[in-house]
């Protein structure tokens, strides 16, 4: 059951996204007049289905992936003379038939977000003010002259940023120095810190800390932290002597223990409390240790009308999008490690734990994966939808057809590449599975 579960909910997961991305081609297809053959969740030899019109839908034996195919889809077929084969219709209406697939994993995810966001909305009731409270010594933030009792005004073009816009600027800029602006006392003074990376998790490190109220919300039955005597409500004041700036210096703490008996602070009806937790390992190999907590964020659930959810879920899916990008920009400029990307195995895990968590943890990582489907789809690489449309834009600039063998030869190293990503992801996974049992 331990190996089902996950392999169950990957398998309903991506069996979503791969239809809806398939149904864009499809109908997008059959809006410009294209015959559609067979369409196709999983690839293989077909197990069964059934026949509607020209269209052969069928399920196939390898449940990872999908695919429509069209009449003539191919430059080198025989039959893109027909009027209604793919290669017979004009460029732009291939285009349109190329991007309705990953535009519908776009509007997927901002449909579910929306949806979610109607039936219940975390708004923040009050928003963290990123006042440095402490500064370690000889740390970039120390280099770069800020000082306790400093209050970060404004970081990378960010007007009033809150501390987890700060942390994430932090984090994903390893060596990259970030600019940004403080108010001390009544005065505006710039400033440029460049965090460090720390060389076991990957992630920029200033050296700063902010005062925040960090409240343990949900403390796990049986966990180390319940057997310790936290309880929901207590707040985090320090750990291992170290002031807590945010959950981050929690997860942190944590991390670098290794299992070890880890000293906490944490202030309980106004009463200073002292307890030594020791953290047990998990199967998780971001968070290799835990100790059995959620944190309490300050928000008020409220509904949210139509118009409402789906500007907020704009909102949502441009900063996952953007985060997207950042971690890719990231993994070329060398600020974080290319051991970060999951693959199949990964994201099997990451969707049995969602789904433990209920129905509204699975359905944003639904939302979250389908958001990141389109983009690797859109990506400019040979195979891809990406690639195809950049291929057809190359052709509109040409004014001419790209000869076959070129097409073919590119198909190839575009196949080839890919193997090698999805060879390399499935490595970290196994990677992180072998290292964590």
């Amino acid at each position: 059951m331990g190996f089902l579960q996950p392999v169950f909910w990957v398998v309903i997961l991506l069996g979503v996204m791969i239809l809806i991305h398939e149904l864009g081609h499809f109908w997008a297809a059959l809006a410009v007049g294209v015959k559609v053959e067979t369409f196709s969740i999983g690839f293989g030899p077909r197990l069964f289905g059934l026949r509607r019109g020209d269209t052969d839908f069928r399920i196939s034996a390898v449940p990872f992936g999908g695919y429509v195919r069209m009449l003539g889809d191919q430059a080198g077929d025989e039959k893109v003379s027909d009027p209604r084969s793919f290669q017979s219709k004009a460029r732009w209406q291939r285009a349109i038939v190329i991007i309705a697939g990953p535009l519908m994993n776009i509007l997927l995810a901002i449909g579910i977000v929306a949806g979610l966001y109607m039936y219940a909305f975390p708004k923040e009731v009050d928003s963290t003010d990123p006042m440095i409270t402490t500064i370690k010594a000889g740390s970039p933030a120390a280099e770069a002259g800020l000082k306790p009792g400093d209050r970060i005004v404004k970081l990378n073009g960010k007007q009033d940023p809150n501390w987890d816009f700060v942390l994430m600027q932090e984090a994903l800029n390893a060596n990259h120095p970030i600019q940004g602006v403080i108010e001390r006392h009544g005065q505006h003074l710039p400033f440029t810190v460049t965090p460090h990376m720390d060389p076991k998790q990957g992630i920029g490190v200033a050296g700063w800390g902010g005062e925040q109220n960090i409240e343990v919300g949900e403390v796990q039955q049986g966990s180390p932290a319940a057997q310790a005597g936290l309880e929901s409500g207590d707040l985090f004041m320090a750990v291992n002597g170290q002031q807590v700036a945010s959950p981050v210096t929690v997860q942190q703490a944590v991390f670098h223990s290794k299992g070890k008996p880890v000293d906490f602070e944490v202030m309980r009806h106004g009463h200073l409390e002292k307890l030594t937790i020791t953290p047990t390992p998990t199967k998780d190999p971001k968070m290799p240790f835990h100790i059995g907590v959620s944190f309490k964020v300050p928000v008020q659930i409220v509904k949210l009308g139509p118009a409402p959810a789906l500007e907020q879920s704009l909102r949502f899916n441009k900063q996952n999008a953007l985060m997207v990008f950042q971690v890719l920009g990231g993994i070329v400029e060398r600020r974080v490690s290319p051991k970060s990307l999951s693959g199949p195995i990964g994201i099997a895990q990451m969707s049995s734990a969602a789904a433990q968590a209920g129905a509204w943890s699975y359905l944003f990582l639904m939302a979250f994966v389908s958001l990141q489907l389109a983009i690797f789809n859109l990506l400019p690489i040979p195979i891809l939808d990406g690639g195809t449309l950049l291929m057809l834009i190359i052709e509109m600039l040409l004014q001419r057809e790209v000869s076959l063998q070129v097409k073919e030869t590119i198909f190839k190293l575009g196949f080839v590449f890919l193997m090698m990503v999805v060879v390399f992801v499935i490595y970290n996974d196994l990677s992180r599975v072998l290292t964590s049992s």
